[in-house]
């Protein structure tokens, strides 16, 4: 017979036999078992102390876009159980993979409203792939291994196991044995060779084809059987927001990012092109305006590894279930090599406007303030184009996503299926956590940081090497410019009475410096990037500075304003 244990200890005990070796959380009375015993495993299981249970998941979503292991977060019950629900929801929107572990009060309690209980499972069930509640500590490691095979396989995604007190001081003996097979869940379906044929049928007979790549992508690893298909085929590969990074900004069938701030030729040509082949996205509604009047001539495509995606939103002419690159792999023998040299120039020639119109304007300005623009390319410039890019929610997400180049895979990380403001700083501490050898560049507004500010605190305890660009328009920008443009400049709760940043930075022993103007900015980077440690640069933004080309939310994806008064023209 083997020792028995607490089921404290059996957790612990179980998340490092699924290889975990770091965790975010917080303490609190519900979960105290576990942290006291965790206390005896600090040498294999380190604990990152956050400031605010939103930062955990926020900062767990960052180790795990960047390491394709899940992110771990470790919370009590009760305000630190709804404290996680916003980064639940963002990691079910965007395919990420958690495991989060509440404390719930004893199970002879439940449903007493004893203190600090919360109906955990009833309120996380909609926004995770699983909730489970464990009332018996002999549960605890078969409810563990579930959770990650669940969280890390198929489409990932949050899980959360609500641990009931008792369940934690309860004893067992414990055995881990790793899950790999759930009756009726099947994350990586067999490929269908007819579905095979069908696609590879209407990508030879394409003239106008486009790859549309998105974060699936990303996720299973498929960079290389992309650019592989894309090269044989001759075909050009635009992105999604999450999708960037997918393919190198170099290369020369690499056109650009789709969407309603995305670059004018991926918009306008999805509305020209004769065969779409979508790749690990969802067909989000900032990506296609007006489904009505979305890619009228074309055929689409679509491969997924979730097939509830499929004809969702956009109607199919062909479907590939199944995880991308196993599927781009399977499909590349029966695609033909094709020339599509004169579509290709058509992306070229929208370039051209998108330059002179919109990118000398925001990138090359030499006169007034600052753009954000401008401050995106010369930090990606400086970093040689190989940083990780990890935003906030906004203008600055939207301007360092556009004009941040990337060269190697998994280099942009963000929010963007919910749009969390706040995202942003947690997901750099954990992004710098989860690749520590590559330099973590945050760009955030002024609004977003204040909505996690507090975790520069655990920047501070753990010596984290973020380097923050705080773009400081001293409005709600995104806002604003809606504002502006549609709401007659009516700027309702907008504008922002900021504090001293680069004060309440040096607060937490943390580097940081004013940027006034252009002059000062070049010297003001490389200080930055030479800086051991964090650093923040609180640099001033033109408050009316506006992120084009625009697709108006409603309008049709080739509906393009290049300004506040200029429309794209179509040939």
């Amino acid at each position: 017979m083997n020792e028995k244990i607490t089921g404290a200890e059996a957790l612990i005990k179980s998340l490092i036999a699924e290889g975990v070796d770091l965790v975010f959380g917080y303490p609190g009375g519900a979960i105290i078992p576990v942290y006291d015993k965790l206390y005896d495993y600090t040498d294999q299981l380190k604990h990152i102390l956050v400031r605010h249970e939103q930062g955990a998941t926020h900062a767990a979503q960052g180790y795990a876009r960047v390491t394709g292991r899940p992110g771990v977060v470790i919370v009590t019950s009760g305000p630190a159980a709804t404290n996680v629900i916003t980064g639940l929801s963002d990691a079910l929107m965007d395919s990420t993979p958690l495991v989060v572990i509440t404390g719930q009060v004893a199970s002879s309690f439940l449903g007493s409203d004893a203190f600090q209980e919360t109906d955990v499972v009833g309120i996380t069930q909609p926004i995770t792939k699983w909730a489970y509640q464990i009332r018996r500590a002999e549960d605890i490691p078969w409810a563990v291994a579930r959770a990650f095979y669940i969280a890390n396989t198929g489409r990932p995604g949050p899980v959360v196991l609500d641990i009931a007190k008792d369940a934690q001081n309860g004893l067992l003996e414990w055995s881990h044995q790793k899950c790999t097979y759930i009756r009726s869940y099947i994350p990586y379906p067999k490929i269908n060779d007819e579905d095979l044929k069908a696609a590879a049928d209407i990508i030879n007979s394409a003239k106008r084809p486009m790859i549309l790549s998105g974060h699936g992508v990303m996720i299973s690893g498929a960079e290389k059987e992309l650019a592989a298909f894309a090269e044989k085929a001759d075909i050009p590969v635009t992105a999604t927001l999450l999708g960037l990074s997918t393919m190198p900004s170099d290369h020369h069938l690499y056109k650009g990012m789709l969407g309603m701030h995305g670059n004018i030729g991926p918009n306008i040509n999805t509305n020209r092109s004769d065969v779409i082949i979508a790749i690990g996205m969802r067909f989000d509604d900032r990506v296609t305006g007006d489904t009505s009047k979305y890619a009228p001539q074309a055929k689409i495509v679509h491969i997924d590894i979730d097939s509830s995606e499929f004809d969702k939103n956009i109607k199919t002419n062909a479907t590939i279930h199944g995880d991308a690159r196993e599927v781009l792999e399977k499909l590349l023998p029966l695609i033909n090599h094709a020339d599509h040299s004169e579509w290709l120039k058509t992306f070229d020639e929208c370039a051209k406007v998108e330059r002179e119109k919109v990118i000398e304007r925001e990138v090359f300005r030499t006169e007034g303030t600052m753009t954000m623009g401008e401050v995106a390319h010369k930090v990606s410039k400086a970093t040689g184009d190989k940083a990780i890019l990890v935003t906030d929610v906004g203008q600055n997400q939207m301007f360092s996503s556009r004009y941040f180049r990337y060269t190697d895979p998994k280099s942009i990380l963000t929010s963007g299926g919910l749009g969390t403001m706040g995202f942003g700083l947690p997901a750099s501490i954990g992004a710098k956590m989860g690749a520590p050898e590559r330099t973590v560049c945050f760009f955030t507004g002024d609004g977003g940081l204040q909505m996690t500010i507090q975790e520069l605190g655990t920047i501070m305890e753990y010596g984290t090497d973020v380097k923050i660009i705080l773009l400081n328009n001293n409005f709600l920008g995104n806002v604003r410019q809606w504002q502006e443009l549609f709401f007659n400049s009516r700027f309702s709760q907008t504008p922002m009475v900021n504090p001293d940043f680069v004060a309440i930075a040096n607060a937490y022993g943390i580097a940081a410096e004013n940027v006034e103007t252009r002059e000062q900015l070049d010297d003001a980077i490389a200080r930055m990037l030479n800086h051991k440690g964090a650093y923040m640069l609180n640099v001033n933004i033109d408050p009316t500075d506006m992120i084009f080309p625009m697709t108006p939310a409603g309008a049709a994806v080739d509906d393009i304003m290049l300004n506040a008064n200029e429309k794209f023209q179509i040939n």
